[in-house]
């Protein structure tokens, strides 16, 4: 089947087969490798991706259901090899250890300030709890969002919302 996508502003058109995932689409047949598999069951939120402005766990999408979609995925967070401001913070609190869930992580972060630029540690919390994070403990990446959105660090204890 030919899919349609706008991926990141760039519009795409590829085959593929009925049964494949949205995840498998990204990486295999458009090569956004940015988007990680974890464990394929919709439960760890590694493959977090932005469609149509709400996050969707893209191994739980049929890459069919995507077509004429508007996705965004990490691999359209920088600009002109520059990193975002949440890359950014991402980076200098060391909220991204290994690394792997920091994509989906950042992604789920961004479609979440869009909505609410202003977050309490309690809300950032909630809105990563899809995203599991073996590495960081969390507080470093509470501490990324808090910078990201002008809020002092520190202000708010993690739980004392």
């Amino acid at each position: 089947m030919r899919i349609r996508v706008r991926v990141n502003g760039r519009d795409y058109q590829q085959e593929a087969p009925d049964h494949w995932t949205l995840l498998r689409f990204l990486r295999e047949g458009l090569g956004l490798t940015g988007t990680k598999e974890g464990c394929g069951a919709g439960e760890c939120g590694a493959c977090t991706i932005i469609m149509d402005g709400l996050t969707v766990n893209s191994c739980l999408v049929l890459a069919p259901e995507a077509d004429g979609t508007v996705i965004e995925t990490i691999e359209g967070e920088a600009v002109a090899g520059e990193l975002s401001p949440l890359q950014r913070a991402f980076h200098k609190h060391h909220a991204v250890q290994c690394g792997f869930c920091t994509p989906a992580m950042i992604l789920s972060i961004k479609a979440f300030l869009r909505t609410n630029p202003r977050p309490t540690v309690r809300e950032i919390q909630e809105a990563i709890e899809g995203n599991f994070c073996r590495c960081t403990g969390y507080q470093q990446i509470i501490e990324a969002v808090q910078e990201v959105t002008g809020q002092r660090e520190g202000q708010e204890e993690l739980g004392h919302a």
